[in-house]
Formats: structure tokens, C-alpha cells, sequence
């Protein structure tokens, strides 16, 4: 028991130290940095939701708005709903990640709640989209299987579930508009292998274990090229049956 209180206050040292701009002398710098991706505001109080998301934003931006590290994801405006189940797999160890794993480890889930409904409501503007480097006929295999899916492989368009603008569809299926072309590549094939998992049924992995390599390079190439939507708001769930049960959106 003394080890973990050690350890936890370990950590809102190292949260505190973020907040206030004393700790290690690189830490330090990127927060302080005038103008840069990374610059962060200072905060009036330091109990304040605002000072404590303070800590995400060396990888994720001060709002969220994601960095120039292509495998840290834009989180703003994703559904607040997908945003605490994902603090939550990080918490309990089902996602893998150790620096997020440790960070979150001896946080609440009302203090999860607290910041995936900060982020959820974050609206900076999208970061300039990844030009395509991939052959045109493959980028378009890409821009079909967003669109359209394909049919004879049991594969639904992505649209159909990460919503039309791909802006993502409350309260749990995020926006993949302003995600690098790295981060899905990298996604989807922890999908397909399983080291990803969401709640039974996984929708994803079945979905993923169907795409061959060169289908993962086409979608996240053509996602990745996505100028920003004219909204960045989720669609709300319609009425109509998802392609496919979905644990993470009952």
C-alpha cells in the first residue's frame, strides 16, 4: 500500500509539475515553447479542468488538436463517450500504451469522465491533411472502401458508422477526419492482430481481419489526405441498424 501511494504521488507530481512548468528541463521547454504546436497556455487556477488536461498536451496538443508526432491522434471533438472508453482501457491495462498506461493508472472514472467531456467539447481547428505518397489507383481503393465498403468481402463503408463527414457518431465511434495516415496504419493492424480489443462484440476486429495490407495502406492514405469538414460536430445516432453489432455503440 505504501509502494502505491508512493507511486500516485509520484505521479501528481509529475502532472503538477506539467501544470506549473517546473519540471525536468525538456518538459519545461516544450511547454513554454512561444508558438509552437505544443505551446500551452497558462492557467489562473491550477485546480481547474483546463490545468489539469495540461499533462495530455505534450502528444495531443493543448486542445487536443494533436502534434506533429503522426502517431499521436487528434482527440478533440471525438464523442466523449468513445474518449472515456478509451482512458478507461488505458486505466485497466486492455489498451497498451505504458505512458498512458502509468499516467492514468490511479486516476477516478470520474476524473476520466472529466476530461473525455473537456476534449469532447474542443473544437481547434483541423491541422493541415498528410499529402498522398501512395500510387493513385491505391489511394482510390482507398477512397471505395471508405465510401463504399466492399460487399463481397463483408467489409460496410466506414461512412456507415464513422458517419458521413467521418466526424465520428455518439456516443462511442470516433472521428478518423484529421488522424495521420501512421496512426490508422498502425490502428488497424493492431486491430487485425488482436492487441487492440473494444467490448464484445469487437466490430472492429472482424472488420480488420479482413483487410489485407495493401486495403489498410489505401484507407489510411485516403483518410489521411481529408481536408478538414465543414462541421466538426459527430453525428447523433439514427434509427436506422448499424452494418454490423457493435459492443462500443449499444
Amino acid at each position: 500500500m505504501a509502494g502505491m501511494t508512493g507511486r500516485a504521488s509520484l505521479l501528481r507530481g509529475l502532472l503538477l509539475a506539467a501544470v506549473l512548468g517546473t519540471g525536468s528541463a525538456g518538459w519545461t521547454q516544450q511547454a513554454q515553447r512561444p508558438g509552437g504546436e505544443n505551446a500551452v497556455p497558462r492557467v489562473e487556477r491550477v485546480d481547474s479542468i483546463e490545468a489539469r488536461v495540461q499533462g495530455c498536451a505534450t502528444c495531443h496538443g493543448w486542445q487536443g488538436q494533436g502534434t506533429a508526432d503522426p502517431y499521436f491522434p487528434r482527440i478533440a471533438g471525438k464523442p466523449a463517450g468513445y474518449l472515456f472508453n478509451q482512458l478507461r482501457a488505458f486505466h485497466d491495462g486492455a489498451r497498451r500504451y505504458a505512458p498512458m498506461n502509468y499516467l492514468l493508472a490511479y486516476m477516478t472514472d470520474d476524473y476520466l469522465r472529466e476530461m473525455a467531456d473537456w476534449f469532447a467539447a474542443q473544437r481547434p481547428a483541423y491541422q493541415e491533411p498528410t499529402p498522398p505518397t501512395v500510387a493513385p489507383e491505391l489511394l482510390q481503393r482507398g477512397r471505395t472502401l471508405v465510401q463504399a465498403g466492399d460487399p463481397g468481402r463483408q467489409l460496410p463503408a466506414c461512412m456507415a458508422c464513422h458517419g458521413r463527414n467521418l466526424t465520428g457518431m455518439e456516443p462511442g465511434i470516433p472521428g478518423l477526419v484529421g488522424l495521420r495516415p501512421n496512426y490508422i496504419n498502425a490502428q488497424l493492424t493492431r486491430w487485425r492482430s488482436g492487441e487492440r480489443r473494444a467490448s464484445a462484440p469487437d466490430c472492429m476486429h472482424r472488420i480488420a481481419i479482413r483487410l489485407e495490407d495493401p486495403d489498410i495502406v489505401a484507407v489510411a492514405a485516403w483518410l489521411g489526405s481529408l481536408p478538414a469538414p465543414s462541421s466538426q460536430e459527430p453525428e447523433r445516432r439514427n434509427t436506422g441498424r448499424m452494418p454490423m453489432a457493435c459492443g462500443s455503440q449499444p
